[in-house]
């Protein structure tokens, strides 16, 4: 019999104290099966539907395309000296005069057609799409009633999320979601600083304005502040612009972030997610929002696990128990091993937010480069969630368009060897395979996979099929794939006949060297992938 004393011990060890607890005031978590806390969402699965996708694609567009300067360009733009700050003086003004809400209205989205966008990535070989929610900009892409900086009122006057949820419904892709305004606290914090030189020094920038300083502009009766939200004060060494970093998990020094401004996010969060239904939503966060000094983050999960059992949540820079709760995800870059539960990486063929010089010096990853990632994520359990930048008026350009097509192609022959798959015994061998390759922080390390070629072999299967791709074709024209070997103890299968998809059977020889295929001249410009009957 369970006693009072066993009782209180285990409702203890359920509890737990958040430094700033959201209120539920306005939006009210749903409740059911699951519960805000890592035991209730340890239960949760991550779903067979997403573990066969493999393949997704992401529209990570909004307002910091218009000016071309890529990722951060808000909060960089405020950085005295930098590239971004250059620019935008040179073009715009000083940031005390044309701060970053003042290139909100620039963004038109004019030549925005969301349904054959999402169309075009279908063919590519998507299973789901992504859009983004808000960045760390803190401007809704949709007509959000807890934000009045909002793609609605402010830019191209259209409920953003609205149109992409629509084009995924019709072309029957899962719709993710992602949220990355929750740092608009400390990720704005340079919009408070003024230049140290120069014949503006000692101006402050405009995240110091508030809604009286609008009167007579294009802006009157905003807030500034809703938008920055820099009412409070910098945090620790604030001034040093790498800090964010550390601080990115709320400590270091950084500026605890107020109830309201996290029930703000809590509040546009959770309208999203009523209104648009996603199946999977995204946090550009150490674990969970504001994870550990509030419940916001585990609150939201929550929600979604109970409004629909089947949806993902991810997370990075997570526990092993923490990847039970939620689908680890990391950014450009790949653990170098099997991991047992689904994990995705995050990439894109260039910058996050659309990058001019990517374009004009030709620095765009190329079909070749995503599919050997694509193949190794899969082969250690893993999807791939790959961002297409796009222009600010909502089209890519000509050479994104390429690599599009060249992905079409490769997908068209040899998508059954990605789709549906499940790994096998071992996810590859080869010198890269065998390389003690580290994570950096939440990933970056996808700098150690840019020499894959076809000594890097991997494996994954179906129940009725191993498939082996090599990340290359070998120059003479033989490929010997050693852990299939005469006498291996993983494939013990007499191997007689080998499938070259896009061709047909191939020569092969089992030795005690390994499986040694014989293969005709390419015939894809990327990697052969084999099918052995099991």
């Amino acid at each position: 019999m369970m006693t009072l004393a066993m009782c209180c011990g285990m409702a203890a060890a359920f509890a737990q104290t958040y430094q700033v607890p959201v209120s539920e005031q306005h939006e009210k978590m749903l409740t059911g099966k699951y519960q805000p806390t890592w035991e209730s969402l340890e239960t949760h699965q991550t779903p067979e539907w997403f573990r066969d996708a493999k393949f997704g694609i992401w529209a990570h567009w909004g307002p910091q395309c218009v000016e071309g300067s890529g990722d951060w360009m808000a909060r960089s733009m405020y950085m005295e000296g930098s590239r971004e700050y250059k620019w935008h003086v040179e073009h715009y003004g000083h940031p005390s005069e044309f701060g970053f809400k003042d290139v909100l209205p620039l963004f038109k989205a004019e030549n925005w057609d969301p349904e054959a966008l999402v169309e075009r990535y279908k063919r590519c070989g998507a299973k789901y799409f992504f859009v983004l929610g808000n960045h760390h900009d803190n401007y809704d892409l949709w007509d959000s009633q807890y934000q009045e900086w909002i793609s609605q009122n402010i830019g191209p006057h259209k409920d953003i999320l609205d149109g992409w949820a629509k084009a995924a419904k019709k072309a029957g892709l899962p719709l993710g979601i992602s949220f990355h305004a929750d740092h608009a606290w400390t990720w704005y914090e340079p919009a408070q600083r003024y230049d140290l030189k120069g014949e503006k020094a000692g101006v402050y920038y405009d995240g110091n304005l508030t809604k009286e300083d609008g009167k007579g502009k294009w802006w009157e009766g905003y807030d500034p502040q809703k938008l920055y939200q820099q009412r409070h004060p910098m945090s620790y060494d604030s001034w040093s612009d790498g800090k964010v970093h550390d601080q990115w998990g709320w400590g270091e020094g950084a500026c605890p972030p107020s109830q309201e401004f996290v029930t703000n996010f809590y509040d546009r969060t959770l309208d999203a997610i009523n209104r648009y239904h996603p199946d999977l939503v995204y946090f550009d966060v150490t674990v969970l929002p504001f994870y550990p000094v509030s419940d916001c983050g585990l609150k939201i999960a929550t929600h979604l696990y109970n409004q629909n059992p089947k949806s993902v949540v991810f997370g990075k820079i997570l526990s092993e128990d923490q990847k039970k709760a939620l689908t680890w995800d990391v950014e450009r870059g790949a653990p170098n091993e099997l991991i047992p539960e689904p994990w995705q990486t995050c990439n894109c063929i260039g910058n996050w937010h659309y990058k001019t010089s990517v374009y004009e010096k030709d620095q765009y990853k190329s079909a070749e480069t995503v599919v050997k990632q694509l193949v190794d994520i899969v082969s250690k359990n893993g999807n791939l969630l790959l961002s297409i930048p796009l222009r600010a008026d909502g089209t890519y350009d000509e050479k994104e368009a390429k690599v599009l097509d060249d992905l079409e192609a490769w997908m068209n022959v040899n998508g059954e060897s990605i789709f549906g798959t499940r790994p096998w015994v071992k996810f590859g061998e080869g010198p890269v395979a065998e390389m003690d390759i580290k994570l950096n922080a939440q990933g970056f390390n996808e700098g150690m996979y840019s020499h894959l070629d076809a000594r890097d072999i991997r494996f994954n299967q179906t129940k009725k099929y191993l498939y082996v791709t090599a990340l290359g074709w070998p120059e003479d024209g033989t490929l010997t794939i050693k852990s299939l070997a005469k006498g291996n103890k993983d494939f013990k299968k007499s191997i007689s006949s080998v499938y070259l998809l896009g061709y047909g059977k191939v020569k092969a020889q089992q030795t005690a060297d390994g499986l040694k295929v014989v293969l005709p001249k390419p015939c894809n410009a990327i990697a052969p992938v084999l099918r052995i009957q099991k």
